[in-house]
């Protein structure tokens, strides 16, 4: 059975205390949206509010419109994300966040730059994936990304296909996004739910209102289970707990209990599972860091299962003899005379060479 791919909610800490907020800041603009930009279509939506695609009135510009509705967003947690937003977004594998932040008498608003091809999770054919190079792309993306993130002090906290976005079909511009759940590295939170397949064990593991701190090695754990997701279009498991039996069996391999791979693992190279290995580290204080990702990008990192052709089946059949007296006489060593001059002959030639 597999743990096959949809769409996750937010992981923890998604502003589960915000309490309702229906008065105009003094911090934002107040301005109608429907005065400034023309709404194409909705991008997207979820608990935390929605996406729209716009074009400028003033520019032509087409901007995708982030709506967080003030009924469930406090103006301290609008500001935070985009803040970090903006902060993070000149970085090349990062999304453009524009200088323009308002309110509306029922949401607050924000502008980033459109991805034409949508997010990651669309390109992700379910239970095949997509293409080991095409992979590669996006994993040298977000580790890019998350290297510039973590050398800042600051953990993204959610990554997951649905927060990448693709700007074209061959995937040369990838870039990260949704910095709503973005924290300082030694922030305390509280768990507010169970989890998603990304959460790694250490958060897992904690009770329902327990505090823990947030550290980049969560980030880099989440960034494993993108790239299995990514090689194979499944989740690796359902949570990162013993109860979960596919989890089960990956840490009996990972603390070398057993070397035999993972049933979910079988076709992943033995570079690609040492990388697994270092990225998935139960114990975040020896989980390596992203940096590490930069080391294998020139190996393989799925095994090619080919089938002999027809002249490789042939080549197998030859008899071992006609082989050898084929590669003597190629030599000049006659094959047809006596045993003992032969010998002799192909002493020669070994020593000779």
């Amino acid at each position: 059975m597999q743990r096959r791919l949809r769409r996750s909610r937010t992981t923890e800490g998604m502003r589960p205390d915000c309490s309702p907020r229906s008065s105009i800041s003094d911090s934002l603009y107040q301005q109608d949206l429907a005065d400034h930009y023309t709404v194409i279509k909705d991008l997207g939506s979820g608990t935390y509010g929605k996406v729209l695609l716009a074009k400028c009135r003033k520019t032509g510009t087409e901007v995708a419109l982030k709506v967080l509705p003030k009924s469930s967003t406090k103006l301290k947690d609008f500001l935070r994300e985009f803040n970090y937003s903006y902060y993070l977004s000149p970085h090349r594998a990062i999304v453009s966040t524009y200088d323009v932040a308002f309110e509306t008498p029922t949401s607050y608003v924000f502008a980033q730059e459109h991805a034409p091809m949508g997010d990651l999770f669309e390109a992700i054919t379910p239970q095949v994936g997509i293409s080991e190079c095409r992979a590669k792309v996006v994993a040298k993306s977000v580790a890019s990304a998350l290297e510039f993130m973590h050398s800042k002090n600051l953990v993204h906290r959610d990554i997951k296909p649905e927060n990448i976005l693709l700007f074209d079909a061959e995937f040369v511009r990838v870039k990260l996004m949704d910095f709503g759940m973005t924290k300082k590295a030694g922030t305390l939170v509280r768990k507010v739910s169970g989890g998603i397949p990304y959460t790694p064990p250490e958060i897992c593991e904690a009770l329902k209102g327990e505090r823990y701190t947030v550290e980049t090695s969560a980030d880099v754990w989440a960034f494993a289970v993108l790239v299995f997701c990514m090689l194979t279009g499944n989740f690796p498991w359902e949570l990162a707990s013993h109860k979960d039996s596919f989890y089960a069996e990956f840490i009996h391999w990972q603390k070398r209990k057993t070397t035999k791979l993972p049933s979910q693992w079988q076709k992943f190279s033995p570079r690609m599972m040492r990388l697994f290995r270092r990225l998935m580290e139960p114990k975040p204080e020896r989980r390596t860091s992203i940096k590490e990702v930069a080391k294998y990008f020139e190996d393989a990192w799925t095994i090619t299962q080919k089938a002999p052709q027809d002249d490789e089946q042939e080549t197998a059949e030859v008899d071992p003899m006609e082989h050898l007296n084929a590669m003597l006489q190629s030599h000049g060593i006659e094959t047809t005379v006596n045993k003992k001059f032969r010998e002799k002959r192909i002493s020669e030639w070994i020593l000779s060479t």
